[in-house]
């Protein structure tokens, strides 16, 4: 599944490449992220995702494939799998940082999650990129020393995981309920027939 974005550069090109090369730098700005390792292009994290009731837990690696500097143009290749089996994600990610930040991702899901649909994990994502330019913004050219101990703090301190449901909001719900009153009412059908049978 692609999946394409873009959002204002949060800052001057030059800087806001920089900072997207490093991981350190934007995980803590990754929703349910945490990084647990990071050795040259290649690093590695975990990824905590709350689908209602159910908990997942990525663990994976990722690694930059193609880096070019001059058109501020990169490629990032990242797969994990849950912790208990109960499915996988890997994504090729390429990114240019212009006056814009043009995201596309290459996402293949297996296991719960995928049930989603094309459109709701769409909608997922893209509030998702927001939450992250956003933060992005307010961690660019920082130099307070409190600012960088606490992003410190989040890259050793395991995230709250991210709740797919809450994320999405009112489309959810919009999806949930037609399927939710099918089952009820071939519940009700069942229910119906076997007191007709007595």
């Amino acid at each position: 599944m692609k999946l394409t974005h873009s959002f204002a550069s949060p800052g001057p090109a030059e800087e806001v490449w920089e900072a997207l090369l490093d991981p350190e730098r934007v995980a803590p700005c990754l929703p349910g992220a945490t990084l647990t390792s990071v050795e040259g292009k290649t690093f590695s994290g975990e990824v905590k995702v709350k689908l209602g009731p159910v908990q997942l837990l990525y663990r994976g690696s990722g690694e930059f494939v193609d880096i070019d500097p001059v058109r501020r143009r990169a490629v990032l290749k990242a797969s994990g799998k849950d912790a208990r089996g109960n499915g996988t994600a890997s994504a090729t990610v390429t990114f240019q940082v212009g006056d814009t930040v043009d995201v596309e991702t290459d996402l293949a899901i297996t296991g719960r999650p995928a049930q989603l649909g094309r459109g709701l994990i769409a909608e997922v994502s893209g509030k998702l990129v927001d939450q992250f330019a956003e933060c992005l913004a307010g961690t660019l050219g920082s130099g307070d020393p409190d600012e960088v101990a606490q992003q410190q703090h989040l890259r050793v301190v395991p995230d709250e995981p991210i709740d797919l449901i809450d994320t999405a909001g009112v489309p959810v719900l919009k999806r949930a309920l037609p399927v939710a009153g099918a089952v009820l009412a071939v519940v009700l059908l069942v229910v119906l027939r076997r007191r007709r049978q007595r």
